[in-house]
């Protein structure tokens, strides 16, 4: 079995047929490496540990889509009846990423040695959280794992293509607001001081603006060092202190969702995920208490985590779904109304599946109005920082000409 120490080796052999192969297996050693193939009917000639490349950035991290493609093309191998070992082993060669690479031979050994699937997830719960374990579970139970895993892949896609979207909003107008403070610095410090070398030997009463912003670069001239290392300081404690407390969380979820415009993105995107992980949840036959148990770890935002568990008390009492949503005032009516007719004709998942579908689309358009109404707005401001100061330099020169 695979373990924390194993390595990759690099084997050749042949098979039961008599034909050649090779390839990785992660093991502990040579010798066990050669025991895991032999088991599964090839005999191999060389193996030997994987050589590191020799000048090597470190090993690539695994992103949250990888795990979402390596899920895909699970389901896919599992539908066209591809035994699930062989599966691994051909989806870990097409990996580009190699660490992700080496993260499915370990399951992949595991499986082999008789763990089962869910089990060997368990084993990487950095990757695989409680959700995804328990319905490759509930796959396996019910002898539908092809199945369930292109639920799980559908389900992973949409959530990580919601969460890029999000991102993407919020990304762009802050890395353009950055560029705009650290140009207007470089200015400041650099730029402006020899403009005023220059205005020294005029003689004259220089402008107000002009005389403002003189002073802004004496300033940042002077504690452009400790601004900096106070904006350090600031950003690892915000890090710091949203990692580690969980009312100062609940404050940052409770504000971000009255900013305006991205208060509302972030509502529909919290609706969405709630909806669709529901969705996957009950449709996958896992029972509805257990779902909503899953489903308040989803929404990503510490209010409506309360609110669902608030759903999920009320349901453990006898209360209809639609009515416990109901009853929090935090979701919209159309989830209620689509919650009410999907338990009225037996068909949930199908109505919530409508729901995510819809919320997730309307997040796109969101986005999409945010960028086109934020392009100019970021424009004017770079205008306004950089025009400004480049205004306030040449107005004393612009008033000396008039006197000439």
């Amino acid at each position: 079995m695979a373990t924390a120490s194993s390595e990759l080796f690099v084997y050749k052999g042949v098979d039961k047929r008599g034909n050649k192969v090779s390839g990785e297996v992660s093991s502990q050693s040579s010798a066990m490496a050669k025991a895991q193939l032999l088991k599964q009917g090839i005999r191999a000639n060389a193996v030997r540990k994987k050589p590191k490349p020799l000048f090597s950035g470190g090993k690539k991290k695994i992103t949250p889509m990888d795990i979402a493609l390596f899920t895909r093309q699970m389901a896919t191998m599992m539908k066209a009846g591809v035994p699930l070992v062989q599966s691994f082993d051909i989806v870990a060669g097409g990996a580009e990423n190699k660490t992700l690479a080496e993260l499915i031979l370990s399951i992949k050994e595991d499986v082999a040695s008789g763990g089962g699937f869910a089990a060997s997830l368990r084993k990487h719960p950095k990757y695989f959280d409680e959700l995804f374990c328990n319905l490759v579970e509930s796959g396996e139970q019910s002898g539908a794992l092809e199945t369930m895993l292109d639920r799980i892949a559908m389900y992973k896609e949409k959530t990580e293509q919601l969460k890029a979207k999000i991102k993407k909003a919020m990304t762009y107008p802050i890395a353009v607001l950055v560029v705009a403070v650290v140009v207007t610095g470089i200015l400041l410090v650099k730029v402006v001081p020899q403009f005023a070398e220059t205005f020294t030997s005029f003689g004259a009463d220089l402008p107000a603006f002009t005389l403002f912003v003189l002073h802004l670069s004496e300033l940042a001239q002077q504690y452009w060092f400790i601004i900096l290392v106070t904006l350090i300081i600031f950003f690892v404690s915000f890090g710091k202190l949203k990692s580690r407390s969980k009312a100062f969380r609940d404050f940052i979820d409770k504000i971000s969702l009255k900013i305006p415009v991205v208060g509302n993105i972030l509502y529909q995107s919290i609706v969405a995920r709630f909806s669709r992980t529901l969705s996957t949840t009950f449709s996958a036959g896992v029972p509805l208490i257990d779902a909503l148990l899953s489903v308040a770890g989803a929404t990503g935002n510490s209010i409506y985590e309360k609110a669902v568990l608030q759903i999920r008390e009320e349901v453990s009492t006898g209360t209809q779904l639609n009515v416990a949503i109901n009853h929090t005032k935090v979701f919209p009516a159309m989830l209620v109304q689509m919650a009410t007719i999907g338990e009225e004709s037996g068909a949930l998942d199908e109505m919530l599946d409508k729901v995510a579908s819809y919320y997730e689309e309307a997040v796109d358009n969101l986005v999409d109005s945010l960028t086109s109404l934020l392009e100019p707005m970021i424009m004017s401001v770079l205008g306004i920082l950089v025009g400004g100061l480049m205004i306030a330099m040449y107005l004393p020169i612009f008033q000396m000409g008039q006197v000439v």
